[in-house]
């Protein structure tokens, strides 16, 4: 049977947190899915190193197929992601962060909303439980679709932007848990874009240009994953999923060079 999931997982040095987040895809509920591994550690990837080597070895022994690449030189995030997507073959993809962890039932419940929306994409934003005491009800303002999700243009200039506020620190986990949503119990939210833990329809992304636009950013920039959601956005709509079931572990981001925003220079 031909996976309906690429899994797409973009790494560098950080062989530890990559094996966090590999754990977490042996539990989920949805199968099969294919994994993908991009890694620019140099001189040696980091899936090569024993702990996510042996969870790979496992995902591979329940019948998972893994797919490795060691991708160099470096030419920035979306350079990496554009090589992801080009190795991908399946109907939908998600792309996934290296340091992330994954309760079971998310691919399932992320498929499951994709193919009821229609939309481009669905988004698990991930949260920071190192921020469970902190409640910030200026940032909690949420909007969920009533009805099915539509196409929306959104740009860094216009009001709607504000809505990347809700992902910060734990405010979705404090909200999914005021509305009494889990498991199969979720809502699809507006949102201005979702970082770490997206599924895409592959077909969409490709026809909105998918990160083709990595020739035009230097090496050292960031938004690359925003400009391509507000691109099949602009055109397919896409949401925001409630709850979450992602948690980030909150290590130092590797992409220390944010000056360059992509949808600021390149727009929608």
């Amino acid at each position: 049977m031909l996976p309906l999931v690429d899994i797409l997982i973009p790494t560098r040095s950080r062989p530890s947190a990559l094996a966090v987040t590999l754990a977490g895809l042996l539990g989920q509920t949805y199968r099969p899915f294919r994994l993908i591994v991009s890694d620019q550690t140099d001189p040696r990837p980091s899936y090569e190193m024993p702990e996510p080597l042996a969870v790979l070895r496992t995902l591979r022994a329940t019948g998972i197929e893994v797919e490795t690449h060691h991708h160099l030189p470096l030419r920035g995030m979306a350079e990496q992601r554009h090589f992801l997507l080009a190795q991908a073959s399946a109907p939908y993809i998600l792309f996934l962060d290296d340091d992330l962890l994954l309760e079971p039932d998310v691919l399932e419940r992320m498929v499951c909303a994709m193919e009821y929306e229609r939309c481009g994409f669905v988004g698990c934003a991930p949260i920071g439980l190192s921020y469970a005491d902190d409640v910030r009800p200026h940032e909690q303002a949420v909007e969920l679709w009533e009805d099915r999700v539509r196409p929306e243009r959104i740009d860094p200039r216009c009001p709607e932007w504000r809505r990347h506020t809700f992902h910060n620190a734990a405010n979705v986990w404090h909200v999914q848990r005021a509305m009494g949503l889990r498991g199969a119990s979720q809502a699809a939210y507006k949102v201005a874009w979702v970082g770490g833990c997206v599924l895409f329809d592959t077909a969409k992304l490709r026809e909105t240009g998918g990160f083709e636009f990595w020739h035009n950013l230097p090496p050292g920039h960031c938004g690359e994953d925003a400009l391509a959601q507000l691109r099949v956005m602009a055109r397919y709509g896409g949401c925001g999923l409630l709850p979450s079931g992602v948690y980030h572990l909150e290590l130092p981001t590797t992409v220390r060079d944010r000056r360059v925003n992509a949808p600021e220079v390149l727009g929608v």
